[in-house]
């Protein structure tokens, strides 16, 4: 052998693979089928970022109140000043006063902001003088937009004894945020505990004793439930339900969070059916059998087979359904009878947090105290759906770990 056949040629590089070399499934994918995949996973993200935009701008709003920079007993006493005083004051004393954003602010000149801060205050003169807007000077130091103000009781004046109040429109704004808690959380307990019973045993029904020409025609009527817009199931409540109620059960308040509870459980049935369904019929039919198998009844193997194996996915369907109650605002906002009043009675009328702000936040002033407010109702609920459903799976989680450890 010469000495050239014993040098060994180095090996080539592999040649270069396309971007749309599908390594994970062993073959090169065509460039469309790429291109389609990257935009899947575009709109994905666009999804993604389109939702945590929403929460930062929901959040950005109500900052000033959950760092507790917000004083609304400053704008209160803020002092009329004459009118030379007005003629001589700078652009930003001059935003500041009228409450204006820098975008506002400089949509109109100089002498038209002081021409109309000058006729801002000679109204309050003139209120001031014919005594209109006499503020009592306890509530006036008040700053009703402080956490203590907003989540603990009050003695104001011309009451006996401190009370959670929300009152946004009135001399003394009043900003205590407990009564609407208090509602919303009447209604979404009433609705859950009505729609659950029903949605289950619908579940169950359908998934483990119907017949397969039956199943086929009671889930997609149970199913249809969810396209009714929720002010039809509004509309029902206000005129049909509550009348209806009111006679059984001779209500003081004809809309109250129990009327309001029962029409939002009747939204919520099918979102709690249609997963738990999905989640009893994926339980192998062997788990059913074989309890049949050693003499078990049908309903004693749904019951203490099927929905164990289950219940992972059932109780995900009772958070949704619980998120999706939580979050609703044409029902309650048309069947609750909407009084701002901390009562634990579910027959008084209730106010809820979404009712409040889609009532409310058309009609208040752009970086208002009140504007920030609705704000931050707004993030609360975000953070209580958050929470509930971090909370949810973690149990999920751990309720599947044990059910595969004792399989």
């Amino acid at each position: 052998m010469s000495d050239a056949d014993s040098v060994t040629t180095p090996p080539s590089p592999p040649p270069a693979k396309p971007p749309w070399h599908d390594l994970a499934r062993g073959r090169v994918a065509r460039p469309g089928e790429w291109l389609v995949e990257k935009g899947i996973f575009a709109v994905s993200l666009t999804a993604i970022v389109m939702i945590l935009l929403i929460f930062v701008f929901v959040g950005r709003e109500a900052l000033p109140i959950l760092l507790g920079q917000a004083d609304s007993a400053a704008a209160r006493v803020q002092r009329i000043l004459p009118p030379e005083d007005v003629d001589r004051m700078t652009p930003s004393e001059l935003r500041a006063a009228l409450g204006l954003s820098r975008r506002k602010f400089a949509a109109r000149s100089l002498e038209e902001q002081k021409a109309a801060l000058k006729e801002i205050y000679a109204v309050r003169a003139e209120a001031d003088r014919n005594g209109a807007e006499a503020i009592p000077d306890k509530d006036s130091e008040v700053n009703t937009v402080g956490w203590r103000y907003l989540i603990l009781p009050h003695q104001w004046t011309g009451y006996s004894r401190p009370e959670f109040i929300w009152q946004p429109v009135s001399q003394i704004q009043k900003f205590n945020v407990v009564p609407l808690l208090v509602g919303s959380l009447k209604v979404t307990l009433v609705a859950v505990l009505f729609a659950l019973p029903l949605a289950l045993g619908a579940a169950l029904y359908v998934s483990q004793f119907a017949s397969r020409r039956l199943r086929a025609w009671i889930k997609p009527a149970i199913e249809m439930l969810a396209g009714v817009p929720s002010v039809v199931l509004g509309f029902f409540a206000l005129f049909v339900l509550a009348a209806a109620l009111e006679s059984v059960f001779a209500f003081q308040s004809r809309l109250n969070a129990f009327v309001a509870g029962i029409a939002l459980g009747v939204a919520i049935i099918p979102v709690i059916f249609a997963l738990a369904e999905e989640a009893l019929s994926a339980v192998p039919r062997g788990y059913v059998e074989g309890a049949l198998a050693v003499g078990a009844s049908r309903w004693q193997a749904a019951w203490g087979v099927a929905l164990p194996a289950a219940w992972p996915g059932v109780f995900a369907a009772v958070v949704l359904g619980f998120g999706r109650a939580l979050g609703e605002t044409m029902i309650v906002l048309m069947a609750s009878g909407n009084a701002a009043i901390l009562s634990w009675s579910l027959f008084d009328s209730s106010r809820t947090v979404t009712a409040t702000i889609a009532a409310e936040l058309g009609e208040v002033v752009f970086g208002g105290h009140h504007y920030r407010v609705l704000f931050l109702l707004g993030t609360l609920v975000l953070a209580v759906s958050f929470v509930a459903n971090l909370v949810a799976d973690g149990v999920m989680n751990r309720l599947r770990r044990r059910l595969a450890s004792s399989s």
